[in-house]
Order: structure tokens, then C-alpha cells, then sequence
């Protein structure tokens, strides 16, 4: 990766583990909720379109009403939902109202691919089994997948959470002096924000990905650092080291304009 947007999104999700952590998998109930929203919508596109298109082939023509109603299905329930999910990002109308998204299975934003495949297995396991496939399914899987969601490799996270209090990295003792003396120039906020979160749920994650996550932000991070840190440092040490010293000197450059307004305050008080 060669900045913070892999990290970050372009709606402030996280890819890879980092965005299991911030963005919850849904729950059943509100992936219920958010079901019947879309199944009620669908249903009236879906008879408003049979109206049109029984009027359009015409009540005589048997051949070609039934293909106008073969056609109208395929659109309101595969072509219409694939292609809503697709330009918005993993929404549907339920998941706007409720405050969530279709991801990848590494958390990233889906392609047509992944939202024609749920829509094709939802006709079946929505539409013609009423929903019991989805809910069985949900039920028994960890992320609450549905049976589309198995077959294209997604899941559903919930977008509208409060976000817990993080508390700062602490400063690893070893390298407390080379922080002091490295130049280290503020991050970009995408990136600090992506170590912060890293680093402070870092105890959760699988031990490869914890790894391999430690080593992408710390390959992004250096180029900010100078001089190199000691040889044969742990990537996280590092990382927690960075931080901690970007937010000492950024508490004392606060302080220190925090004080010269006050001089100033004073000085004019005194001067009047």
C-alpha cells in the first residue's frame, strides 16, 4: 500500500481487519429489518412494473406477456438491487434507513460481481423460500452471512455505532530516546488515525494479520521518521513509539501557544 487510502476509505472504512474492528458485522435483527424494508420496496417496483408491462404486451397476447413478466422480474430483483448496491457502495434502501453496508469478506467496498450474486441467490432464498434459507444461514454463521452473502464472499456492518474511546499508544520505554531526537513530521491524518486504531486493537487480531497490518502502516509511516530507528525494533513498538512522540510534542507546541496567548491577554489588560 502506498498511502492511507487502502486504510481508509472513501466513507471512512477500513479495509483488511481494520474495518472488522470498526465496522461490526450486522446483527440478525437488524439484517432482518433491513430485509423487509427492501422486500416491501421490490414488491411494489415489482407490481408496478407488471402493470406496465401487462398493459404495454396487452391481455390478448399470452406469448408475449409472459416474457414481459420474465423480464420485469429479472429486472426489479436481480439487475435493479445489483445495480444500487454497486453505486452506492453496499447500500440498499433497508441499509440506508438502518445505517448499514455490504463489504467484502477483507472488508473492502463490492464490485457488480459480488451484488449480482447476492441478488441472484436472494430470489431463491428470499423471494421463492420466504426468507427461512437467509435466516437459517444467519443464524449459524459468525458474521451473520445469508446465503448470498456466502456465495459472493460479503457480509453486512453496521455503519451507525458509537466509536469506543481509544487510549494512546504509551511511549516503549527502549526507544524513548531515539523518538526524542528523530525528526518526525506529523502524519497525514488518514494514516495516524489508521496506526491509532491499530494499535489499540491489535491485541484482537489474528496473529498473521496483526503482522502483516503492522508492517504495511509501518512501510507508510518511515518515510515521516528520520533518522531510522535502531535496527531489529519490533514494527508495533515502533509505530507506538511515532505516535506517542508526535502527541508529546503536539501537547507542549499547545501548551506553549496556550501560554503566549495568555501573556498576550495580559499584556494588554496591563497596557490599558
Amino acid at each position: 500500500m502506498s498511502d492511507a487510502r487502502p486504510l481508509l476509505g472513501d466513507d471512512d472504512l477500513v479495509t483488511g481487519e481494520a474495518v472488522a474492528l470498526d465496522l461490526p458485522p450486522a446483527t440478525v435483527g437488524v439484517r432482518v429489518a433491513s430485509g423487509l424494508i427492501d422486500v416491501v420496496a421490490e414488491g411494489l417496483l415489482l407490481l408496478a412494473v407488471f402493470l406496465v408491462a401487462g398493459v404495454a404486451a396487452g391481455s390478448t397476447d399470452e406469448a408475449l406477456l409472459a416474457v414481459a413478466t420474465v423480464v420485469s422480474t429479472v429486472l426489479v430483483l436481480v439487475v435493479v438491487p445489483s445495480t444500487v448496491e454497486t453505486l452506492s457502495r453496499g447500500r440498499s434502501l433497508g441499509k440506508l434507513a438502518l445505517g448499514l453496508r455490504t463489504v467484502r469478506d477483507d472488508a473492502g467496498p463490492i464490485s457488480f460481481r459480488h451484488a449480482f450474486m447476492r441478488a441472484l441467490v436472494g430470489v431463491v432464498e428470499i423471494w421463492a423460500f420466504s426468507g427461512v434459507p437467509a435466516l437459517v444461514c444467519a443464524l449459524v454463521t459468525t458474521r451473520g452471512k445469508r446465503l448470498g452473502d456466502v456465495v459472493a464472499g460479503t457480509y453486512v456492518v453496521r455503519e451507525r455505532f458509537p466509536f469506543p474511546q481509544l487510549r494512546p499508544a504509551p511511549m516503549p520505554p527502549h526507544l524513548a530516546g531515539w523518538a526524542s531526537r528523530a525528526d518526525i513530521a506529523p502524519l497525514p491524518d488518514g494514516l495516524a488515525l489508521a496506526v491509532r486504531q491499530f494499535l489499540g486493537r491489535a491485541p484482537s487480531l489474528n496473529p498473521v494479520s496483526r503482522a502483516t497490518l503492522a508492517g504495511q502502516l509501518l512501510e507508510q509511516v518511515m518515510p515521516h521518521v528520520a533518522p531510522a530507528p535502531p535496527p531489529g525494533q519490533h514494527p508495533e513498538a515502533l509505530l507506538a513509539a511515532v505516535v506517542a512522540e508526535r502527541r508529546r510534542r503536539d501537547e507542549q507546541r499547545l501548551a506553549r501557544d496556550a501560554a503566549l496567548r495568555e501573556r498576550l491577554r495580559r499584556g494588554g489588560r496591563s497596557g490599558r
